[in-house]
């Protein structure tokens, strides 16, 4: 597995000239490889982690790679809960994200002292509703401004707690493509609906923030992701946006108005058969991609061109067939590079991320896995 440091770094400036000086917080979930964690942060315009996994993020503090990590969800994980509660340094350094009083509830079961106070942000639904329907990823239940408020000051007045930001992700926005080929009535309405639902955000979260604001002063209002850089930091309440996927670009991001692609990983399987003169066999390689189930989610064969997988089989847990005019091309043993669907997933299923840069290997680094780590 490869990732090209030279368009990693072109797209980590991409992202920042985007987001036109509002800082971006680096998605660890879209990385999963310390090395460009690090390599991240330290780009100019990025600043602060935000992690899918307190024990994930508790890691990521341990090791000095970050001291600002909000988590991106919720956590009921009691036993990363009670090293957080007993480390005045962790608690300082990590924002817990929360949508019920419930998840306070889990963090006082695992404490005898109230002594640290514990960073909180809120998740409020950034969905599109329009004609009775929601458009948007079913996340936090809070819509309605009594019901934010509500919650927000449950946290502000409860013992241990400090409310200090507020997350309003709008994956409607962020996370669809909306200029994809052959598809030219489906982008537009994609893109309408896009438009709709900055027009919506920008009225909801000045009404959010002006009921907030009697009730604690906010450190920040985080937004957006790679697909909606430019909408979300034009929002004057937005103090900071989220970005992870644009740093590696997967076949899922290929299709965007807003920014052009520079796919940054990818990964190589040998060739180990060809069943007929037109078509080859590579081993593995079948990492389809989470979410809903479809085309757009297994991996695409990228180099060399004009592969393709097959109807039948697609991508295989232990062999995959492609047919296409390069297949007669390849041999025994040659290999075929292909890209994720998805960003960190595919860092999943190794533990040496190799770092190209230019027309040389410089690195070989460990991922999550490599280092021996899985986060849930």
């Amino acid at each position: 597995m490869v990732v090209d440091l030279d368009a990693f770094d072109t797209n980590a400036g991409d992202l920042a000239k985007r987001a036109s000086g509002t800082p971006v917080r680096v998605a660890t979930k879209s990385l999963r490889v310390p090395a460009l964690v690090r390599r991240a942060l330290e780009a100019d315009g990025f600043s602060g982690a935000m992690a899918y996994s307190l024990r994930e993020a508790l890691w990521l503090h341990e090791q000095g790679i970050c001291d600002d990590i909000v988590l991106g969800y919720p956590t009921v994980d009691a036993g990363a809960l009670e090293r957080l509660v007993s480390s005045p340094s962790a608690a300082a350094a990590i924002t817990l994200m929360v949508d019920a009083a419930e998840h306070l509830d889990v963090v006082d079961s695992v404490r005898s002292s109230k002594a640290v106070s514990i960073r909180v942000a809120i998740d409020v639904d950034a969905g599109l509703r329009v004609g009775g329907q929601h458009i948007g990823p079913k996340r936090s239940p809070l819509h309605d401004v009594p019901d934010i408020v509500g919650l927000a000051r449950t946290v502000a007045d409860r013992r241990g707690f400090t409310l200090v930001g507020v997350m309003t992700y709008e994956g409607q926005v962020a996370g669809v493509p909306d200029d994809v080929p052959g598809q030219k009535a489906r982008s537009l309405l994609v893109r309408r609906l896009k438009s709709a639902s900055v027009e919506q955000l920008k009225v909801r979260r000045r009404e959010i923030a002006d009921a907030l604001g009697p009730v604690a002063p906010l450190e920040f209002w985080n937004a957006g992701g790679s697909g909606s850089i430019e909408t979300s930091s034009s929002d004057p309440v937005v103090t900071e946006v989220t970005a992870g996927s644009g740093l590696l670009v997967p076949g899922l991001f290929d299709h965007y108005q807003s920014f052009e692609p520079r796919p940054a990983a990818f990964y190589g399987l040998p060739v180990l058969r060809k069943p007929t003169p037109a078509m080859v066999t590579v081993a593995g390689g079948g990492y389809v991609a989470s979410g809903p189930h479809g085309a757009d989610r297994q991996p695409q064969p990228w180099a060399p061109p004009a592969l393709h997988l097959t109807g039948l089989e697609g991508a295989g847990e232990v062999q995959t067939p492609l047919t296409g005019p390069a297949a007669a091309s390849l041999g025994i043993g040659d290999l075929v590079w292909f890209r994720h669907a998805k960003s960190g997933e595919l860092f999943e299923h190794t533990n040496d991320v190799h770092l190209l840069a230019g027309d040389r290997f410089v690195e070989t680094v460990p991922s999550y896995r490599g280092a021996g780590l899985a986060f849930g």
